[in-house]
């Protein structure tokens, strides 16, 4: 077998609307609008660029209809900036380009290819000894297990499955089109290039079992580095796996322990170091989305509560301290106020006890919930419980205090009179 490469990639979800990202004060609407697009761009010219032998897209190209003609316009001209350095291209359709879907079609060049939604079908490239399996989706909604129908492995040939597919589940994907790795591993195949999970995940290598994961992160969700896959395979077996960033900004979860600050300028500190250390992982020279959480124990809550949206401003600007480019999408506050670090020992209760005898207002409190209490008690003379029975019955209360205070005190500290 000849040795090549090819890139595989999917959910491209080519000019996404973005719902929702006006609801955020500040964010560069614009550049989200397009993020989509020139990540798209930049594969193509990542193919170019590196001269792959084809280009595999496992689904999703399109986020449902399109809002007007220059989406399609945009990808046919990518297309044949791929059919003029020769680079052909397998397409299959995923449930948000399904062919119920997407109603309005384009002419696509001969270079590129696009799978049966009816069948599995193979297309073979004969000079490098490769052999494509695919089965697009008809409709959004794909229950049934369309690996199952693919056809075994041609012998002699490298194969590739293009599928769209959750495999067994994903949490933040519907399960669409299951199937198990087990299965897929039945099929015989060299490579299988999955999509519809956003996340780039090697499932498995032998075989290799692929999600390259989407090509730009759309909100906070989809965080971190987004790309393609870059396939090198030597003599019939991959030889290399290589993740390829495409993204023109990236999204990230940024977390401030707040533990133990005391001031509003601590808390800042807190925030400061964390965004920095946040932008130092994630930005890679891009534009950085981040939702800052402020977490922990500390004694400024109330004040952070209380300034809540001065509070997003200020965060937003320490952001921009950092770069020019880098945007808080949300704030959240999940901060707490501490709680108590040591027990109360006797002799502050003692304390405590010692003042409430001096306090009127405690003692009419303590007065309304005791004295029908020992009122019921009996008493009889010289019993110490007839003391406080007469002060209570007079309105003073403070001897019952007194003498609470100094029994608790050498309950608690061992001390006896």
């Amino acid at each position: 077998m000849s040795n090549f490469r090819f890139i595989h990639a999917a959910d491209i979800h080519l000019d996404s609307p973005m719902h929702g990202i006006a609801r955020y004060e500040g964010l560069p609407v614009d550049e989200l609008r397009t993020a989509t697009r020139k990540a798209f761009n930049n594969l193509i010219a990542t193919a170019i660029d590196r001269r792959v032998d084809f280009v595999v897209l496992a689904g999703d190209l399109f986020d449902g209809e399109w809002k007007d003609m220059s989406t399609g316009l945009n990808f046919a001209r990518s297309l044949g900036k791929l059919a003029a350095a020769g680079i052909p291209v397998y397409i299959v359709k995923g449930n948000h380009d399904a062919v119920s879907i997407v109603t309005r079609e384009l002419p696509l060049p001969d270079n590129t290819f696009v799978f049966d939604h009816r069948k599995p079908q193979t297309f073979k490239i004969e000079k490098l000894r490769v052999a494509l399996h695919g089965h697009s989706f008809p409709k959004a909604q794909v229950s049934d297990n369309l690996a199952a129908a693919y056809p075994p492995a041609i012998s002699g040939l490298f194969n590739i499955g293009v599928l769209h597919t959750a495999l067994t589940g994903h949490p933040s994907h519907a399960d669409y089109a299951p199937c198990s790795p087990d299965e897929l591993v039945a099929k015989g195949y060299d490579y299988w290039a999955l999509g519809h999970v956003h996340d780039h995940v090697v499932i498995r290598t032998n075989p290799h079992i692929v999600f390259p994961g989407n090509l730009q992160g759309r909100n906070i969700r989809e965080t971190g580095v987004k790309g393609a896959v870059l396939i090198h395979v030597s003599d019939g077996a991959v030889s290399e796996l290589e993740h390829v960033p495409l993204d023109v900004l990236r999204w990230a979860e940024c977390r401030a322990d707040c533990s133990g600050a005391e001031t509003l300028e601590d808390v800042q500190a807190c925030a400061r170091s964390a965004l920095a250390d946040t932008h130092t992982r994630y930005a890679g020279g891009l534009p950085l989305i981040a939702r800052l959480r402020l977490c922990g124990e500390t004694p400024a809550h109330n004040l952070l509560q209380d300034r809540i949206e001065r509070l997003r401003d200020e965060m937003r600007t320490l952001a921009a301290h950092i770069d020019a480019e880098y945007w808080l999408e949300k704030v959240t506050l999940e901060t707490a106020m501490p709680v108590q670090s040591h027990p109360v020992t006797g002799d502050e209760f003692a304390s405590l006890l010692a003042e409430a005898a001096q306090n009127d207002e405690l003692q009419q409190v303590i007065a309304d919930d005791l004295r029908n209490f020992l009122i019921g008690f009996p008493a009889s003379e010289g019993d110490v419980r007839g003391e406080f029975l007469a002060s209570a019955q007079k309105g003073d209360w403070s001897p019952l205090l007194r003498a609470a205070a100094d029994g608790l005190s050498a309950r608690l500290t061992g001390e006896t009179a």
